[in-house]
Protein backbone atom coordinates (compact mmCIF):
# COMPACT_ATOMS: atom_id res chain seq x y z
CA UNK A 1 0.00 0.00 0.00
CA UNK A 2 1.49 3.32 -0.82
CA UNK A 3 1.96 5.61 1.54
CA UNK A 4 -0.23 8.50 3.21
CA UNK A 5 2.26 10.77 2.29
CA UNK A 6 4.60 12.55 -0.13
CA UNK A 7 7.28 15.18 0.54
CA UNK A 8 8.48 17.56 -1.88
CA UNK A 9 11.80 18.98 -1.09
CA UNK A 10 15.64 19.11 -1.38
CA UNK A 11 18.17 17.78 0.77
CA UNK A 12 19.61 20.89 1.60
CA UNK A 13 16.32 22.47 2.68
CA UNK A 14 15.97 23.06 6.91
CA UNK A 15 12.14 23.29 7.24
CA UNK A 16 11.88 20.21 4.51
CA UNK A 17 13.98 18.44 7.10
CA UNK A 18 11.52 19.05 9.87
CA UNK A 19 8.76 17.85 8.02
CA UNK A 20 10.91 14.75 7.06
CA UNK A 21 11.87 14.42 10.76
CA UNK A 22 8.06 14.85 12.16
CA UNK A 23 6.90 11.92 9.49
CA UNK A 24 10.09 10.10 10.84
CA UNK A 25 9.14 10.17 14.42
CA UNK A 26 5.51 9.57 13.62
CA UNK A 27 6.10 6.24 12.23
CA UNK A 28 4.77 7.36 8.63
CA UNK A 29 7.22 6.17 6.09
CA UNK A 30 6.51 8.73 3.21
CA UNK A 31 7.13 8.78 -0.81
CA UNK A 32 9.78 11.77 -1.43
CA UNK A 33 9.77 13.68 -4.38
CA UNK A 34 13.66 15.61 -5.04
CA UNK A 35 12.46 19.74 -6.30
CA UNK A 36 15.31 21.44 -8.67
CA UNK A 37 15.77 24.53 -7.48
CA UNK A 38 17.96 25.18 -9.57
CA UNK A 39 16.56 24.35 -12.66
CA UNK A 40 13.05 26.37 -11.61
CA UNK A 41 10.93 23.18 -10.45
CA UNK A 42 9.62 24.93 -7.40
CA UNK A 43 8.22 27.83 -9.67
CA UNK A 44 6.44 25.40 -12.30
CA UNK A 45 3.00 26.15 -12.48
CA UNK A 46 1.73 22.61 -11.19
CA UNK A 47 4.08 22.87 -8.31
CA UNK A 48 2.82 26.85 -7.52
CA UNK A 49 -0.70 25.26 -7.89
CA UNK A 50 0.28 23.01 -5.15
CA UNK A 51 2.42 25.27 -2.93
CA UNK A 52 1.11 28.46 -3.65
CA UNK A 53 4.00 29.99 -2.56
CA UNK A 54 6.20 28.61 -4.79
CA UNK A 55 9.30 27.52 -1.94
CA UNK A 56 9.86 23.92 -0.48
CA UNK A 57 8.34 21.45 1.85
CA UNK A 58 5.58 20.54 0.00
CA UNK A 59 3.37 17.75 2.01
CA UNK A 60 0.91 15.93 -0.08
CA UNK A 61 -1.61 14.10 2.12
CA UNK A 62 -2.90 11.29 -0.66
CA UNK A 63 -5.43 10.26 1.64
CA UNK A 64 -7.43 13.29 1.43
CA UNK A 65 -5.97 15.75 -1.66
CA UNK A 66 -4.94 18.32 0.96
CA UNK A 67 -1.45 20.20 -0.30
CA UNK A 68 0.06 21.66 2.58
CA UNK A 69 2.92 24.25 2.55
CA UNK A 70 5.18 25.89 4.92
CA UNK A 71 6.98 23.85 7.90
CA UNK A 72 5.50 25.20 11.48
CA UNK A 73 1.70 24.95 9.64
CA UNK A 74 3.06 21.24 8.05
CA UNK A 75 4.19 19.86 11.54
CA UNK A 76 0.66 21.06 13.43
CA UNK A 77 -1.20 18.92 10.74
CA UNK A 78 1.16 16.46 11.08
CA UNK A 79 0.59 16.36 15.03
CA UNK A 80 -3.37 16.69 14.20
CA UNK A 81 -3.81 13.60 11.89
CA UNK A 82 -1.27 11.29 13.78
CA UNK A 83 -2.24 12.46 17.19
CA UNK A 84 1.26 12.57 18.32
CA UNK A 85 3.80 15.84 19.47
CA UNK A 86 0.76 18.19 19.98
CA UNK A 87 0.68 18.77 23.59
CA UNK A 88 -1.21 16.89 26.08
CA UNK A 89 -3.08 20.17 26.91
CA UNK A 90 -4.60 23.51 25.01
CA UNK A 91 -2.14 25.10 27.35
CA UNK A 92 0.67 23.04 26.01
CA UNK A 93 -0.74 23.49 22.45
CA UNK A 94 -0.21 27.14 22.33
CA UNK A 95 2.69 27.07 24.28
CA UNK A 96 4.23 25.18 21.33
CA UNK A 97 3.07 27.35 18.82
CA UNK A 98 4.78 30.30 20.68
CA UNK A 99 7.92 28.68 20.73
CA UNK A 100 7.82 27.48 16.60
CA UNK A 101 6.56 31.16 15.94
CA UNK A 102 9.98 32.53 17.98
CA UNK A 103 11.50 30.14 16.38
CA UNK A 104 11.22 31.88 13.20
CA UNK A 105 11.51 34.94 14.09
CA UNK A 106 14.76 34.47 16.15
CA UNK A 107 16.67 31.76 15.83
CA UNK A 108 15.79 29.83 12.20
CA UNK A 109 16.87 33.64 10.30
CA UNK A 110 20.60 34.27 11.99
CA UNK A 111 20.88 30.51 11.94
CA UNK A 112 20.32 29.37 8.83
CA UNK A 113 21.76 32.62 7.22
CA UNK A 114 24.85 31.89 8.98
CA UNK A 115 24.96 28.23 7.10
CA UNK A 116 23.99 29.94 3.63
CA UNK A 117 26.96 32.19 4.18
CA UNK A 118 29.92 29.45 5.02
CA UNK A 119 27.93 27.18 2.41
CA UNK A 120 28.81 30.27 0.00
CA UNK A 121 24.70 30.34 -0.86
CA UNK A 122 25.04 33.61 0.41
CA UNK A 123 27.43 36.92 -0.33
CA UNK A 124 27.52 39.67 2.68
CA UNK A 125 29.50 41.51 3.91
CA UNK A 126 31.85 40.84 7.28
CA UNK A 127 29.20 43.13 9.27
CA UNK A 128 26.17 41.72 8.33
CA UNK A 129 27.58 38.19 8.78
CA UNK A 130 29.00 39.44 12.49
CA UNK A 131 25.09 40.48 12.87
CA UNK A 132 23.79 37.34 12.32
CA UNK A 133 26.38 35.51 13.99
CA UNK A 134 25.70 37.99 17.32
CA UNK A 135 21.38 36.90 16.93
CA UNK A 136 22.39 33.49 16.47
CA UNK A 137 24.06 33.47 19.96
CA UNK A 138 21.52 35.62 21.94
CA UNK A 139 18.29 33.15 20.35
CA UNK A 140 20.54 30.17 21.69
CA UNK A 141 21.14 31.69 25.02
CA UNK A 142 17.33 32.39 25.43
CA UNK A 143 16.93 28.72 24.79
CA UNK A 144 19.22 27.45 27.08
CA UNK A 145 18.23 29.40 29.75
CA UNK A 146 14.78 28.07 29.27
CA UNK A 147 16.10 24.64 29.49
CA UNK A 148 18.09 24.71 32.19
CA UNK A 149 16.00 21.74 34.96
CA UNK A 150 13.69 20.71 31.39
CA UNK A 151 13.70 17.94 29.52
CA UNK A 152 11.57 19.00 26.28
CA UNK A 153 10.35 22.95 25.98
CA UNK A 154 6.77 22.37 26.49
CA UNK A 155 5.34 20.04 29.07
CA UNK A 156 7.02 16.48 29.95
CA UNK A 157 6.93 14.97 26.77
CA UNK A 158 8.28 16.19 23.02
CA UNK A 159 5.95 18.47 21.02
CA UNK A 160 6.44 19.49 18.07
CA UNK A 161 8.02 22.64 19.12
CA UNK A 162 11.11 20.21 19.60
CA UNK A 163 10.73 18.98 16.21
CA UNK A 164 10.69 22.34 14.91
CA UNK A 165 13.92 24.12 16.82
CA UNK A 166 15.83 20.84 16.30
CA UNK A 167 15.18 20.76 12.83
CA UNK A 168 16.95 25.00 13.21
CA UNK A 169 19.76 23.37 15.39
CA UNK A 170 20.82 20.09 12.95
CA UNK A 171 22.45 23.47 10.88
CA UNK A 172 23.71 25.59 13.92
CA UNK A 173 27.33 24.14 13.53
CA UNK A 174 27.40 24.19 9.89
CA UNK A 175 26.58 28.37 10.71
CA UNK A 176 29.65 28.16 12.81
CA UNK A 177 27.92 28.14 16.15
CA UNK A 178 29.29 26.44 18.96
CA UNK A 179 26.58 24.41 20.71
CA UNK A 180 28.56 23.42 23.71
CA UNK A 181 28.86 26.52 24.46
CA UNK A 182 25.11 26.14 25.62
CA UNK A 183 24.90 22.76 27.82
CA UNK A 184 21.47 22.85 28.33
CA UNK A 185 20.91 22.99 24.74
CA UNK A 186 23.22 20.49 23.81
CA UNK A 187 22.10 17.84 26.44
CA UNK A 188 18.26 18.64 25.43
CA UNK A 189 19.68 17.73 21.32
CA UNK A 190 21.30 14.12 23.33
CA UNK A 191 17.81 13.31 24.47
CA UNK A 192 16.10 14.19 21.06
CA UNK A 193 18.39 12.13 18.97
CA UNK A 194 17.72 9.16 21.38
CA UNK A 195 14.07 9.03 20.22
CA UNK A 196 12.79 6.32 18.58
CA UNK A 197 12.62 7.05 14.80
CA UNK A 198 15.38 9.88 14.92
CA UNK A 199 16.94 11.05 12.20
CA UNK A 200 20.04 12.85 10.99
CA UNK A 201 19.27 15.36 7.77
CA UNK A 202 21.25 12.71 5.67
CA UNK A 203 19.45 9.73 7.07
CA UNK A 204 16.09 11.48 6.23
CA UNK A 205 16.35 13.40 2.81
CA UNK A 206 17.05 11.16 -0.22
CA UNK A 207 19.04 13.46 -2.75
CA UNK A 208 16.85 12.35 -5.21
CA UNK A 209 13.45 11.13 -5.91
CA UNK A 210 12.52 7.99 -3.70
CA UNK A 211 9.62 5.43 -2.68
CA UNK A 212 9.17 4.58 0.49
CA UNK A 213 9.94 0.84 0.47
Amino acid sequence: MSPRFTLHGIWLSGPTYKVGLALALSGEAFDYVHVNLRGGEHKAPGFVQKQRFGQVPLLEDNSNGRNLCQAAAILEYVADVTGKFGGATLDERMQAREWMYWDYDRLAPPIYRSRGIRMGFRSVSQPVAEMYHAEGKLALQVLDDHLKGRDWLVGENVTMADIDIYGVLAYASAGGFRLDDFPSVSAWMQRFEALPGFGSPEQILPRQTTKAS
